[in-house]
């Protein structure tokens, strides 16, 4: 493992290198399998899901067109649902719970740029903070979750919501940024 690899891994500042772009490169080729496959192709689907990602759950469908940087990052919980167009840049750990339904257009990303050092963000330099989702939460269409974000058990996050914090257990959230609107009765 290179020094970049080493970092990213740790959560620490990091320059992209050639084994990073190999790695996405990798999981790309197999998104393509997987994006690829025909209607009734169950089967190829979830083989390369199994094979690709770090763990999932019996029962977890994933709605092609799916996008991720690695795969290896990503743990979903027994029946997740992840609908189509989503993309999870899994620099980070992503751990998605069980029974979790996850909307169209949804994008979890766990990369961060330097916000206050301009020298560095023109550099290159990012380092990658993980996001968990709570079993039985439900993100609407084309939700946003950001880099370090907890959204917990039973949550309810509203379509279109830009997630820049944690979110409780229990709750109903939207907005850009979400805010907490209510409690789930």
């Amino acid at each position: 493992m290179g020094e970049a690899r080493a970092r990213l891994e740790a959560g620490d500042w990091y320059l992209d290198d050639a084994e990073l772009q190999a790695l996405r490169r990798e999981c790309w080729r197999a998104l393509d399998l997987f994006n690829a496959a025909g209607a009734d192709d169950d089967d190829v689907r979830r083989h390369v899901l199994c094979e690709l990602l770090a763990e999932v759950g019996a029962g977890v469908e994933v709605v092609p067109r799916f996008q991720c940087s690695y795969g290896y990052n990503i743990r979903l919980g027994d029946r997740a649902f992840v609908n189509a167009n989503a993309f999870f840049m899994d620099d980070a750990q992503i751990r998605i719970g069980a029974d979790v339904r996850i909307g169209p257009g949804a994008q979890l990303v766990t990369a961060l740029h330097p916000v206050d050092d301009p020298d560095r963000r023109r550099d290159g330099w990012e380092r990658a903070l993980p996001i968990e989702i709570g079993e039985n939460a439900w993100l609407g269409t084309s939700v946003t979750v950001g880099a370090g974000v907890a959204i917990g058990a039973d949550a309810v996050i509203g379509s279109g919501s830009v997630v820049l914090s944690d979110i409780p257990a229990r709750v109903v959230a939207a907005g850009t940024p979400a805010r907490v609107l209510r409690d789930v009765r």
